[in-house]
């Protein structure tokens, strides 16, 4: 008899031949990805390759031409708006640069979803921010500061306590590592490790860096004219057997991946 399938078999996102064009611009091409629950996935591949795009497809900016988008072995695409704000409640976001409201001091970013989103009261939204903050290894006193005064790396941080102040289910970072130095780069990565780990999350991560891709990850997929040409654990990485991934994570010139010069 065949064992039924139980939540832990379930992929926690789950896309399958996502599809999405620009006129003729064919973005992404059947695109398919499985992440467990618990896991860290990291996507790699050079700019232009679909990325950014799959990623607004999961989190309904932009609707495919084709395909599934699965949470929990739900379809999100095509469902209600109630049912789509349901979804959103499972998810977290660093976006690229932080992306932090100027006109708003560091709690209320941090708090931000939870007093727009989940209707938390101010007061209650500032003691959870303020635990995000000091979790993130800012100062007390840095909550009442706006991002202005901060740092490139203090942005950051904020904008990962930001990501995990509603304890997300699934979290999405973009670009995570993007004009921080080596060394905050590496404090940066550790930050989200230890957030992911800390909250049992699912990871959805997209870079080029690949110092940050080899921290974060339990899996890598590579990313190539909008398919996954590569997806396997990270202890892997170094034999993929895989010429795309040889080129890109060394950075040779030659090789499959092309690029034109204007």
């Amino acid at each position: 008899m065949t064992p039924k399938n139980t939540d832990t078999d379930i992929p926690k996102l789950e896309l399958k031949g996502l599809k999405k064009s620009f006129g003729n611009k064919h973005i992404l091409r059947g695109l398919d990805l499985s992440i467990p629950k618990g896991k860290s996935l990291v996507i790699i591949g050079g700019s232009g390759t679909g990325k950014s795009v799959m990623l607004k497809c999961i989190l309904g900016l932009i609707h495919p031409d084709e395909g599934s988008i699965l949470i929990d072995g739900k379809e999100t695409i095509g469902t209600s708006a109630k049912e789509r704000d349901i979804f959103m409640h499972k998810f977290g976001m660093l976006f690229q640069g932080a992306a932090l409201f100027d006109s708003l001091k560091v709690w209320e970013n941090v708090a931000f979803g939870l007093i727009h989103g989940r209707n938390i009261d101010r007061k209650k939204a500032r003691e959870i921010a303020q635990e995000k903050i000091k979790a993130v290894g800012l100062r007390a006193e840095v909550a009442d500061l706006y991002p202005a005064e901060l740092s490139g790396g203090m942005q950051k941080r904020v904008g990962l306590a930001r990501a995990v102040a509603a304890s997300p289910e699934i979290i999405f970072f973009d670009e995570p590592t993007t004009g921080l130095d080596p060394i905050m780069a590496d404090v940066i990565n550790d930050l989200i490790v230890d957030s992911v780990k800390g909250l049992g999350a699912t990871a959805l991560s997209i870079t080029h860096d690949m110092a940050s891709a080899r921290k974060i990850a339990d899996h890598i997929a590579m990313l190539h004219e909008g398919k996954i040409v590569w997806h396997g654990p990270i202890d892997k990485l170094d034999n993929s057997g895989n010429e795309y991934v040889e080129q890109f994570i060394h950075g040779r010139a030659d090789g499959p991946i092309t690029r034109r010069v204007a």
